[in-house]
């Protein structure tokens, strides 16, 4: 059974191991990921440590299987991660559903987020779920010390247009 909920303080190495296991996934395209091994494992175990009041947990039978966070409490999901051994069980759906939820609860229209553009997969998984590139940029990465080609994906949170002119009576 899948469960949605807000992460609670002290989880931050379950959350570490899950974002790391993920990233080291996404990042596979990129190429290397184990040089850059122990400061992702930093970045992951500040961040979930230190804003654990912005993230959300999905668990499946109890068990904590990936988490997603909007750093500023804002429409940016600035972290999505699923663990790899977890995937295709409908939790990224269900946390994706949940977060889209808050987004539009706190009154923004539109949910946005962005990719390092290798990361097909994600990509994918968001583009199946109604969101669209908006951007293709170059970033400079200063986690991976470089420049990092990078896509930016939103999705429009208003109801969809039916075409129709007025009000129906």
């Amino acid at each position: 059974m899948i469960h949605i909920r807000n992460a609670h303080e002290g989880e931050t190495e379950i959350l570490t191991n899950i974002g790391l296991r993920a990233w080291q996934k996404a990042m596979a395209a990129i190429g290397d990921s184990d040089v850059m091994m122990d400061g992702a494992r930093d970045a992951f175990s500040n961040f979930t440590r230190d804003s654990w009041l912005t993230i959300t947990v999905v668990e499946n039978h109890g068990v904590t299987c990936g988490w997603a966070a909007r750093e500023k409490l804002d429409e940016n999901i600035t972290d999505f991660w699923i663990d790899p051994d977890e995937l295709r069980q409908g939790l990224g759906s269900a946390l994706l559903s949940q977060i889209e939820h808050d987004v539009a609860a706190q009154g923004f229209d539109t949910v946005a987020l962005q990719t390092h553009a290798g990361n097909e997969e994600a990509i994918g998984f968001f583009k199946a779920h109604g969101y669209v590139v908006h951007w293709l940029s170059v970033v400079y990465s200063p986690a991976l010390d470089r420049d990092l080609p990078t896509v930016g994906l939103s999705k429009s949170l208003l109801p969809a247009d039916d075409g129709t002119y007025g009000s129906a009576f």
